[in-house]
Parts: C-alpha cells; structure tokens; sequence
C-alpha cells in the first residue's frame, strides 16, 4: 500500500466512532478544489510511510480506537487494498472508506467480503457539471452511476451504511445544480454538503466557498432528496 498520511484520532471523519484515518497516494480525478493536491498529482513528493508501521500502531491501539478510515487521493486504485484492509478487520477494527466511486468492481468486492462498514462517496455535481467538476473533460458517468446504484440498492442488505457528500464550490455549485444532483440520488440514506475552504494545497486557483446563509439555504435545498441531510464545515 502507498500511504502517504496518518492521524492517529480523530472523532469527526467516522460518524459516532473514535478512529484514525490514513491516506493513500494517487486520484484518477483532478477537481479543481481538490484539497490535497500533492497526494493526487505528485504523492511520490509526500512521505512515504512503511504499511507495517502503520499497521503497528493500530495493533497498539486496539481497544483505544474502534475505527479506521481510509481517504486519499483515491483508495481503490491502490492494488493492495483488500490484503490491507483484511489485515485492519483482523484486528477488530471497523473501517471507513471515502471514495469517488469510479471503481465500482473494486467497491462492490470489497462489499460483498465483507471489509467495509461505512462508505462516503463523493457525488461531485449535476450528471451535466460532473465532468467539469471532477476536472476531466469527457468523463464518463457509467461508472459513478453503477456505484451509486449499488450504494441505494444494496449497502442496507450487507449492513453496510453510506452517505454522499458534495463539497459546495461557488464557481461550479448553483442552486440548479444542487437540484439535479438530488434528483439523481432521490431516496438517498444520507447527503452531505461540505463548506469549501481553501487549505492552500488546492489542483485550482480563485475557487471561493459560500458564506454561511448561503449554505443554510442549500442544506434546507437538498432535505427532500435523502432521509439524512446536513452541513458540515459551518461554524
């Protein structure tokens, strides 16, 4: 596994759970507010941490922390990701999986083994803006369509819960946008806007967020589209 980040707790990327997260190298997505812009196009620039001492501190940790949440870059790009995980499930942890959900195959394996419990896709905009938004011109959608079926139709049967989010950009999000993305999604489990905030290692340059009333209005927009809305990022 190319990891190339660790914090070793947190109480906010796992709803409900004390847990860690780690981050893989590489994104087959280039969004412009991407905030970890080395991790996606120059991880081999980051640090590159040792997976067994990674591992290590989680068997340390067993009985402390009760979740691991996997991030990136792109998480199933990474080859060895099933060994990797197996390895976290074997010592009881429960795992989070953030992911932009162009691999659905590799989503749907690791579903039906068993190695994930809470899986955060990113749904990036209106099937119209997708392509712009994602930062790949003529970006096909089959992919993200597959693993959001595959999310609403069958996360629930493997006891496996998921939201969508989207990160709420002034230059790509209207509230248009926000309307046709939710009409996509329509009965979702979750759905969660992000505040944008610029941490200075964005792919894009003169990206700006929305001010607080702005996303309030927003978040209120999306609440008949999914049984759980919410906002995150705003004080």
């Amino acid at each position: 596994m190319e990891l190339h980040g660790f914090h070793k707790l947190t109480l906010l990327d796992y709803p409900g759970y004390m847990a860690c997260t780690i981050f893989t190298g590489h994104c087959n997505f280039r969004c412009p507010f991407c905030q970890n812009s080395s991790l996606v196009l120059n991880p081999g620039s980051q640090p590159l941490l040792p997976e067994e001492e990674v591992l290590s501190v989680l068997e340390k940790r067993r009985g402390i922390l009760e979740g691991v949440c996997l991030t990136g870059g792109e998480p199933t790009l990474q080859p060895d990701l099933e060994r990797f995980l197996r390895r976290i499930r074997d010592m009881g942890y429960r795992i989070k999986l953030d992911t932009n959900g162009f691999l659905p195959d590799v989503l749907s394996h690791l579903m039906q083994e068993g190695l994930v419990d809470y899986i955060a896709m990113d749904i990036k905009n209106s099937r119209a803006r997708y392509p712009e938004t994602a930062g790949i011109p003529g970006l096909p959608l089959e992919p993200v369509e597959r693993s959001i079926r595959l999310l609403m139709q069958d996360a629930r049967s493997l006891g496996i819960e998921y939201e969508f989010r989207t990160t709420v950009v002034r230059e790509f999000h209207t509230l248009q946008d926000l309307r046709e993305a939710g009409e996509w999604i329509q009965g979702a489990e979750a759905w969660y806007l992000q505040a944008f905030r610029d941490s200075g290692d964005l792919i894009g340059t003169g990206l700006t967020g929305y001010d607080a009333d702005s996303l309030h209005a927003m978040a209120e927009l999306i609440r008949p589209y999914a049984v759980l809305t919410g906002l995150r990022g705003v004080d």
